[in-house]
């Protein structure tokens, strides 16, 4: 199989220990150097203090893998290697490429793993003027048919969050706040839009997957969306003024496709004087501590 699993996480795998699955975007992509890579150790460090066996997931010299090593984070962060969605992984693969892997991608090797929980910032979802574009993110499709539970803090508040939202809804996809009844906006605790279901410990969630499987339901992803914490979150009013400013520029400067998410973030982190970037790590570490909570729970069986 071109799939490799670490040692660790394989045995952690087969003893039923708790397993929390990282993305690597955040570490390739989302952070400067050197920074990403001190991220991406306090990140695995995170869910090992909780517990859980981290399992952070990329692509290497065409070989998936699902746990890496120190050398091979380092190779992540430090390389200029790949963005890969789930529909990139065969070509990557055949390609003897390397790339980071977003939540589609993770979720999906993850679930190839046997790996239950994932941890990540914010989902993709569906892009602004989508009657225009018809841009939305595959990680909606992947989560529709893939069983895995998704600790995060919303989706990105550069995007159509209430369209997102209806999207997940129609694909069957679970969404749950987490002690909370709105859904968080990424930078924000509260994106303005409220949630059906509210989850308060990780025994409820972990009881909720445990139904997902006795009911035998569709292979579908169950989201815990976990909102930053007040105190750390983006000021609303200044998210807002830099939003709208970024999406001005965006157009005059005429970005389109997969280079407007990238675009967006970027004008956040310097308008904001990196208090977007902040409240994205904010977010991301207390989605990670969640989810290894969840593992543990899950792992009790």
């Amino acid at each position: 199989m071109v799939l490799v699993v670490s040692e660790e996480v394989r045995e952690a795998i087969g003893a039923r220990r708790p397993v929390v699955a990282l993305e690597s975007t955040i570490i390739a992509h989302g952070l400067p150097r050197p920074r990403n890579l001190a991220v991406a150790l306090e990140l695995e460090e995170a869910v090992r203090r909780e517990g859980a066996v981290p399992a952070t997931v990329a692509v290497l010299d065409g070989r998936p893998r699902v746990g890496l090593g120190e050398e091979e984070l380092e190779r992540v962060a430090n390389e200029d290697i790949r963005k890969l969605g789930h529909r990139d992984l065969p070509l990557a693969v055949a390609a003897g490429a390397s790339g980071a892997t977003t939540v589609s991608a993770t979720a999906r090797l993850a679930a190839l793993a046997g790996i239950r929980v994932f941890a990540t910032g914010g989902l993709g979802g569906v892009h602004r003027e989508w009657t225009v574009t018809q841009d939305e993110s595959a990680d909606l499709g992947l989560l529709a048919r893939t069983r895995i539970t998704v600790v995060c803090a919303g989706v990105k508040s550069i995007l159509d969050v209430p369209a997102t939202l209806q999207r997940l809804e129609t694909l069957g996809v679970a969404v749950a706040g987490y002690g909370t009844d709105r859904f968080p906006g990424f930078y924000l605790a509260d994106s303005g839009h409220p949630v059906d279901w509210t989850l308060d410990t990780p025994e409820q969630v972990a009881a909720v997957m445990r139904a997902q499987d006795a009911l035998d339901a569709p292979e579908s992803a169950l989201i815990v969306a976990n909102p930053v914490p007040e105190a750390e979150q983006l000021d609303p009013a200044l998210h807002a003024r830099v939003l709208a400013e970024a999406l001005r520029a965006c157009a005059e400067q005429g970005v389109t496709g997969q280079a407007v998410t990238p675009f967006l973030l970027d004008y956040l982190v310097r308008h904001t004087d990196g208090a977007s970037l902040r409240a994205n790590l904010a977010a991301v570490r207390g989605n990670v501590r969640l989810a290894a909570r969840i593992a543990a729970e899950w792992a009790r069986g």
